[in-house]
């Protein structure tokens, strides 16, 4: 098997790059369950550039900024693939992912960890230390996505800061350094913060926000909407993949008007355009129109009923009646 993994870019700019994929020192306590947490790589993935770019990244740490902390944040709204975008990251290199959502209800002994109570087989108790799920997952080589960062608690941002700075290290209760280990990458997502409803979600805090890279993540273009499509659903007749993505990109638009007046609430998110439509293509194929039926069954429940009119506005506008037949094609 390789040990190193080269990435191109899509555009055709830039030149390739190669890394060295992730190797898991077999004297690890939890070689085994690490191995478990690497990532199987996606045949449907589409790198729209990401990879790539992430890629780029780890190159410059490599070259000039050894010991510099470059921790990414990708920001982006809902369905817009930021997650997978970092598993897949992982996959290739195969690096163990972890992934902690940073929600209100998380607090740092559960990221850090704490003392518990244990049996001693004696009758009585013994207190011990067990790991939370940021310091487990720092214990070896990682690749750690904290995701939905202007979810967390002050508590949970205050506990990162010396990790996420030059300090590079959780200081635990008992007394312990945990650093930061050269094989280890700390990413994190957060959705943008304006009038959308992201519940639980907030303005990032500034001395926690300094410690990032942020880079937006959009949404797809229709040409990249059609790639994805195809590549997922290969059999799927070429007026529908043309109907979807047009869809999902007059809706998204409307998502991100800054006309509140005209927006809509909900986006169509990779989810619906890849999984949900295809899925009621195929139960509805015997359908007078099928790309409706899915529509009316695997997009609007998902709406908000004042959106209701605006998606009604767009299907009228782009599709108005889909075409009848199979709707795939083997």
């Amino acid at each position: 098997m390789a040990n190193t993994v080269t990435f191109e870019d899509p555009l055709g700019i830039g030149p390739p790059i190669t890394l060295a994929k992730a190797s898991i020192p077999k004297d690890l306590p939890d070689a085994d369950i690490r191995r478990d947490h690497i990532p199987q790589t996606d045949p449907y993935y589409v790198d729209l550039g990401m990879l790539y770019r992430l890629a780029a990244l780890e190159q410059v740490r490599a070259r000039r900024f050894t010991g510099i902390p470059l921790h990414l944040a990708l920001r982006g709204h809902m369905g817009t693939g930021k997650d997978h975008d970092l598993e897949q990251f992982a996959a290739v290199l195969d690096l163990p992912y972890y992934r902690i959502p940073l929600t209100g209800e998380v607090r740092d002994i559960t990221l850090i960890g704490s003392v518990k109570l244990h049996g001693d087989g004696k009758g009585g108790t013994e207190s011990r230390w067990e790991d939370g799920d940021i310091t487990r997952a720092l214990r070896g080589p990682s690749l750690v996505n904290l995701s939905e960062l202007n979810a967390a608690g002050a508590e949970t941002l205050f506990a990162l800061h010396g990790l996420l700075d030059r300090h590079k290290a959780l200081e635990l209760p008992t007394g312990e350094m945990v650093r930061l280990r050269d094989d280890v990458r700390i990413f994190g997502t957060l959705n943008p913060t304006d009038l959308r409803d992201y519940a639980g979600t907030q303005t990032l805090n500034k001395a926690f926000s300094d410690r990032w890279i942020i880079w937006e993540k959009e949404f797809p273009s229709e040409d990249e909407l059609r790639a994805m499509i195809d590549r997922r659903h290969p059999t799927m007749r070429s007026d529908l993949v043309e109907f979807v993505s047009k869809l999902a990109v007059e809706i998204n638009e409307s998502f991100v008007a800054g006309d509140a007046r005209t927006r809509v609430e909900t986006p169509m998110s990779l989810r619906t355009v890849l999984d949900r439509i295809p899925a009621g293509l195929d139960m509805y194929g015997a359908a007078e129109d099928p790309l409706r039926r899915s529509w009316e069954e695997f997009v609007l429940p998902h709406i908000d009923p004042y959106d209701r009119d605006h998606y009604e506005t767009v299907w009228s506008a782009v599709v108005r009646r889909g075409p009848t037949g199979d709707p795939f094609s083997g």
